[in-house]
Order: structure tokens, then C-alpha cells, then sequence
């Protein structure tokens, strides 16, 4: 999406007129449905001017294309401008430049392409200018067809204008020369450098076509996390790691050194929604500290992502090496102290209390963990627990940290690479499902394949019609036994909606996000959390319906064989009001996560008529 496009012309003419940071304010605000700030207006007056000056030279072609605010595919991430047009032989081309208003910066030792500077009202660590355009560059290549298909050449570059670029500045330095070839830095004294690097790429204009092909460029499927992982073991670098995300990636990586270093204890929690990136940190930061020589391992407490990744690395490594990556989070109840260097804790939220199969082993596997390793990264969100017995929260990762003397470290991921990169899509489903009340009341204006469908039937034929690429799966609430009987037998339809019927996964499959025949299942929280797929069929059960204004859950609903309100009935006797709101916690956690594991899209089904309405309605007018 692209929030303000003109030629070089027309954009001299706004900044000329001072109409450019309203003319940006409006068309936020009508495309994207979000106010501006008062500091992000007065950046847009500033910047602006700068530009204006750079553009300002009559070798720069009056009709290239100007391009303010371009939402980088898959994220909630922007690049402030874009100049486009076409070099001399004809090849269409687009400089990409990320503006800064920084007048100072610290270089951080130990950390690739992370600096320290003055933001939000603090000094916070975020990624080098250069950096940042350059992954943004990487991005709409790997994602926009168009940029594919037409060779569209993409040229980055970082422009600080009132940063002082003199050779020996801390942006300048050493450890950040491999960004700084691939995005030159441009400082205050350096406008006619950044005319030079413009008129190297533009030298005919376009008429903005370059702009209109790259905002209608279809979005190529993405790389899958469990598609990527062999490659990735092999040395590959399959992920560009934007912003937060590449920061908290070298925090950890600093922390996880510095452990081994000089023995300190360390706990790192990293917050993040869905899709945010925690999955793809934790196991970029498994595959680096290997690489390097610690002894390490990822933790997950749901076996399915550990199954899918185990299944990739299938003939790559000895099954031996898998199993020693790759642990359940119950696997540290009798481990001596410190002997992992870093343990890498995915999904969080998800630890229990207690270990074995009874849950009768162990004290707290948050604690065995931390005891466990120098090092523990922690990848949370609490939004996610999903059964009575999820006791991963931010605070009890804080209490046995304290306990076993370990220090603690905290960030939170914002950058959103599920869902079409909306953030917007996961606050519309949190204030449909009434988790919590936010400004997003409708989808209008949100590019994500999202829709109620009429029947069980016709969700099923668009899933199958999505599944090209094995990608399109479909889902249910766990309202339906699933017998020990039929566990292994997909001729037995577990699942039945009036004529409509299909079978749970079957037992004898561990990796149902990846097996060509799960199209033909249907998969619950357990076998698709901490995974992702192109587009995703829920089917919401009777466990939740819409009454008298309110979303209700009811635990009453849910299937005898499901284990996640185990003991809520007990509870209920003790504490009803507690009760209540456990269940509705679980219960509404479960459909959010559901709902958010397509990257695409997500198709709905709701066995309660008053339901499938409401979200209707909740769409906004696109819905009708």
C-alpha cells in the first residue's frame, strides 16, 4: 500500500505549498484507519524538506515517481521514500531511502547492525539505518511478484540529514561496513553524494509505473519456517530479520555469549503476538550458537513444531543430532545445573507446572529450565495459553530467574508477519471476540483474505482450492470426541455437521502441517500451534456462540477427550466466578490462535448462526 504517490513534480509543488504532511495525515488516516502522532507529522514537515532539496536538480526527470510511506510487504513496516524511473538502457528502477533525523548515535560492540540513539523519548538499541533499508529492499524483493516478474532493480540507502557522515562516525564504524556497501549512509553534508547515487539509477522518468507495479504486485507465498530449516542448518541465510526483530536477535546472542563467557546466569523474555517473529529468532539464534560451538537446544512444549522441524531435517543430520536440538519442555526435571550453554524456550506460555504423563514429575519446568542452562531465552505470549494447566507467563519466567539467581532481560516485539503483515487484523479479532476492547471495529481497509463462509462444505472447497502448495489446512475447536477407536483410521468421521463430515488428524501422523494427506483432516490447537500456513479453514464449535450482545463461551461444549479445561469442573465448585473466566480465557485463546495461523488468509465456519452474524457484521460493509 502506498500512503502518497505523485511525481517529482507534483511532490516539489506539495512541499512548495506546505501541504505534504497533511496531504500524508489524510491519506493515513483514509487508507490504513490510523490518526497520526504529533511527532510523526512534524517528522513528515522536516524530512520532507530535505528531500525536497535533494530532488531539486534538473537532471532528476520532473515525471520519475515519488512514493511517501510504502508498507513493506508481510509487515507493518513502512519505507518513508521511494524515488522510481528508468536508467539508461530502459531497466526500471527504484531507490529506496530511509530517512533519519538523528543528530547522534552509539555504535553497541558485539551487536551486527545494531546501534544506540535517542527514540521515543529514550536511548534504545534499534537497527542500523542502513540496515533497515536494506532489509526492507530485501523483503519486497523476496515477496512482490511484480519486483520478480519485471526485474525491477531495488536500490537502498539511508539518509541522516542531520547526522554528521564524516568517515570516523559511530554509524561509520567497522562492524557495520558489510550494511553500509549494500545501503550507502548519507549524513548532513552529504546532499549532492545522495543527487549522484539518484541520478546513477533515474535518469528517464516513468511516469510512476514502476510505483503502481510494485503497490499491485501480488504478494508470493512465503517462506515457511519449517520449509526453510534444512537450509538453514546447512548455513543459509533464509529469513531477513527486520527492526525488533533483528535487534533482540544479537541481544540474545550477546547474552547467550556473554554466559559462557563468565558463567553469569542469564534469563532473556522476549514478548511478541503471533507472527511477530518469535518462532524464526529462535530458531535463527539456535542454528547461529550451534554453528559456533555451544551446546544448545530448542524447547517447545507442544510436540508439533518439534515433529514438523524434526521431519525437515530428515536425512540432513543423524537422528541422534535432531533429538539433542530439539527437546520437550518436560526433559529437564532431573538435569544437573548449567549444562546447556543456552536453551532456547519457544511457545512459553505453554509450560506446565509439573512433567511426565500424569503430571506428577518434576517442581516447575520454568525453574528446571533456567537451572538447566547459563542461558534462557524465553519467547512468550500470554494471549496464547490455551489449556488450565499453561502457567508460562511473564511473571513466573521473573520469579524462578530471581530464585536461581539469574539476571533477567525483557523486550517486546511489534513487527507482524502474519495475517498480510496487519497487526490491524489481530485488533479487530481481539475486539470481535471481546478479549479486549480496541479501536479496530471493522476490517475494511485490511488486506487479509478474511471471510465467514455459509457451510462446513464451502469452507472445505476453498481450503482445498488453496492447498497448491500444501499450505491450506483445516481446523476445529475441540467440541468433537476423538475416540482412541478411530485415531488411526480416516475413514471415520469424527467431526459431523449435519452431512458434512471429516476426521480428526490421525495418531500415526506427528507432522500434520506438512503431510499432503492432512488436507483431509482436520487439525486442533494442539497440532497447529507454533505453526503457519498459507490460508486456514476454522471451524468454530458450539464451545462458543453469540448471545445477547456477548461472545459466550461454554466449557460444557467442549469434548470429553480434550484435556485443556481438565479439572475446570473441580474449580467451578470451588470458585465459580474464577472458573468462568478461566474457561472463557481458553476457550476465546484457542479460536485467536486459530484464527491467526494463516498468513494469507483465514475462512471461517460457526455451528452457532448468531455467531457467523455477528463476525459479519463485525467486517464492516466489505462483509456484505
Amino acid at each position: 500500500m502506498l500512503v502518497y504517490t505523485g511525481t517529482k513534480s507534483s511532490f516539489m509543488r506539495d512541499v512548495e505549498n506546505d501541504d505534504i504532511a497533511p496531504i500524508i495525515e489524510k491519506n493515513v488516516l483514509q487508507k490504513m484507519h490510523r490518526k497520526t502522532n504529533a511527532p510523526e507529522f512534524r517528522s513528515w514537515q522536516n524530512s520532507m524538506q530535505y528531500m525536497y532539496k535533494v530532488v531539486n536538480d534538473a537532471d532528476i526527470p520532473d515525471d520519475c515517481g515519488v512514493a511517501i510511506e510504502y508498507n513493506v510487504p508481510l509487515t507493518d513496516k513502512r519505507v518513508d521514500f521511494i524515488l522510481s524511473g528508468l536508467d539508461g538502457d530502459g531497466r526500471e528502477n527504484a531507490d529506496i531511502i530511509e530517512l533519519k533525523q538523528w543528530e547522534s548515535a552509539e555504535a553497541v560492540p558485539g551487536m551486527e547492525a545494531v546501534v544506540r540513539t535517542y527514540v521515543g523519548g529514550a536511548r534504545r538499541e534499534v537497527t542500523h539505518p542502513s540496515y533497515q533499508a536494506w532489509s526492507y529492499a530485501a523483503l519486497i524483493a523476496d515477496f512482490n511478484e511484480s519486483v520478480q516478474d519485471r526485474q525491477i532493480a531495488l536500490h537502498p540507502c539511508a539518509f541522516a540529514h542531520n547526522y554528521e557522515v564524516d568517515g570516523t562516525s559511530a554509524l561509520e564504524a567497522e562492524q557495520y561496513e558489510p550494511y553500509l556497501e549494500m545501503a550507502p549512509l548519507f549524513g548532513r553534508h552529504d546532499l549532492r553524494k545522495l543527487r549522484e547515487f539518484i541520478k546513477r539509477d533515474i535518469k528517464r522518468g516513468d511516469g510512476q509505473r514502476v510505483l503502481a507495479d510494485i503497490d499491485n504486485g501480488k504478494i508470493r507465498p512465503s517462506k515457511s519456517l519449517q520449509d526453510a530449516l534444512a537450509s538453514m542448518m546447512r548455513g543459509n541465510a533464509e529469513f531477513t530479520l527486520v527492526d525488533t526483530q533483528k535487534v533482540f536477535f544479537e541481544k540474545a546472542l550477546w547474552y547467550a555469549r556473554a554466559s559462557q563467557a563468565d558463567g553469569r546466569k542469564r534469563v532473556y523474555i522476549v514478548r511478541g503476538g503471533p507472527g511477530t517473529g518469535k518462532s524464526v529468532i529462535a530458531v535463527n539464534l539456535l542454528v547461529r550458537l550451534i554453528q559456533e560451538g555451544q551446546l544448545a537446544a530448542y524447547v517447545s512444549k507442544n510436540s508439533a513444531p518439534r515433529n514438523v522441524y524434526a521431519a525437515e531435517l530428515k536425512g540432513t543430520r543423524r537422528k541422534s543430532d535432531v533429538d539433542a536440538l530439539f527437546k520437550g519442555s518436560g526433559a529437564f526435571v532431573n538435569m544437573e545445573p548449567n549444562t546447556y550453554g543456552t536453551l532456547v524456550v519457544d511457545e512459553a506460555h505453554r509450560l506446565n507446572e509439573r512433567s511426565g504423563l500424569y503430571g506428577n514429575v518434576g517442581e516447575n519446568q520454568v525453574g528446571e529450565i533456567i537451572r538447566s542452562a547459563r542461558c534462557s531465552v524465553f519467547f512468550i505470549d500470554e494471549s496464547q495459553r490455551v489449556t488450565i494447566k499453561d502457567i508460562g507467563t511473564v511473571d513466573e519466567i521473573r520469579r524462578w530467574a530471581q530464585a536461581e539467581g539469574a539476571e533477567v532481560y525483557e523486550d517486546a516485539l511489534e513487527s507482524q508477519f502474519r495475517c498480510n503483515g496487519s497487526d490491524g487484523y489481530l485488533a479487530w479479532l481481539d475486539n470481535t471476540l471481546q478479549i479486549r476492547s480496541t479501536a479496530n471495529w471493522d476490517i475494511e481497509a485490511i488486506q487479509y483474505d478474511f471471510r465467514v463462509m455459509d457451510s462446513p462444505e464451502q469452507l472445505e472447497r476453498e481450503i482445498r482450492r488453496r492447498n497448491v502448495r500444501n499450505k491450506a489446512r483445516i481446523v476445529a475447536g475441540y467440541c468433537w470426541e476423538w475416540p482412541a477407536v478411530s485415531r488411526n483410521d480416516a475413514s471415520r468421521k469424527d467431526i459431523r455437521i449435519e452431512d458434512w463430515s471429516i476426521s480428526w488428524n490421525l495418531s500415526g501422523s506427528n507432522t500434520f502441517a506438512i503431510d499432503p494427506e492432512s488436507v483431509n483432516e482436520a487439525g486442533c490447537i494442539h497440532t497447529t500451534q507454533g505453526l503457519e500456513f498459507d490460508y486456514v479453514g476454522v471451524i468454530v464449535g458450539p464451545d462458543m456462540r453469540f448471545e445477547d450482545g456477548r461472545v459466550v463461551c461454554d466449557a460444557s461444549r467442549r469434548a470429553k477427550t480434550d484435556k485443556s479445561l481438565s479439572g475446570i469442573k473441580k474449580l467451578a465448585r470451588e470458585d465459580p466466578e474464577r472458573a468462568h473466566r478461566v474457561a472463557d480465557e481458553v476457550i476465546k485463546n484457542t479460536y485467536r490462535t486459530l484464527m491467526t495461523r494463516g498468513m494469507k488468509g483465514c475462512y471461517v465456519y460457526c455451528t452457532d448462526g448468531p455467531l457467523a452474524d455477528y463476525l459479519r457484521r463485525s467486517m464492516g460493509r466489505a462483509a456484505f
